[in-house]
């Protein structure tokens, strides 16, 4: 993967969790909520620089989708835990991707980017895998 490739699927995957911590935090309850805003926060500030970075590297950054289709149904609190993690686990795998891809400075963006991300899913799930960002085999 080339990349300017693997920059543009990480800003789309910053792209789709910044909308999918909007229904986190929706649905979220008191306790999490903080969390939620956190989270948010984050991605929104990754998504911001990542934008940057295709410019920078002569590309038109991607534009987000007006929404976004959810993996499940989120009715209630329990649910929006488990996006919230689903969505830390998406990220982590397209920044495994430019970990693989880039080198230098954006290599050790990238691989920030992955520990954060893994991070917030063993928060918000309660564990963690082996390796985030990398496909489990069975």
């Amino acid at each position: 993967m080339k990349v300017l490739e693997a920059v543009q699927a990480a800003l789309a995957a910053e792209h789709a969790a910044v909308y999918g911590y909007g229904v986190v935090g929706a649905r979220v309850g008191d306790g999490r909520r903080a969390e939620a805003v956190a989270a948010h926060g984050a991605h929104r500030a990754r998504r911001d620089a990542l934008a940057r970075t295709v410019r920078d590297l002569g590309g038109l950054p991607e534009a987000s989708a007006a929404a976004y289709a959810l993996p499940f149904a989120v009715p209630d609190e329990d649910a929006a835990v488990r996006l919230a993690a689903e969505l830390e686990d998406r990220v982590s795998g397209v920044y495994s991707d430019l970990v693989r891809a880039a080198t230098g400075p954006l290599r050790q963006d990238a691989a920030s980017a992955l520990r954060e991300a893994a991070v917030r899913a063993v928060r918000w799930r309660g564990s963690g895998v082996a390796f985030p960002g990398l496909a489990e085999r069975s």
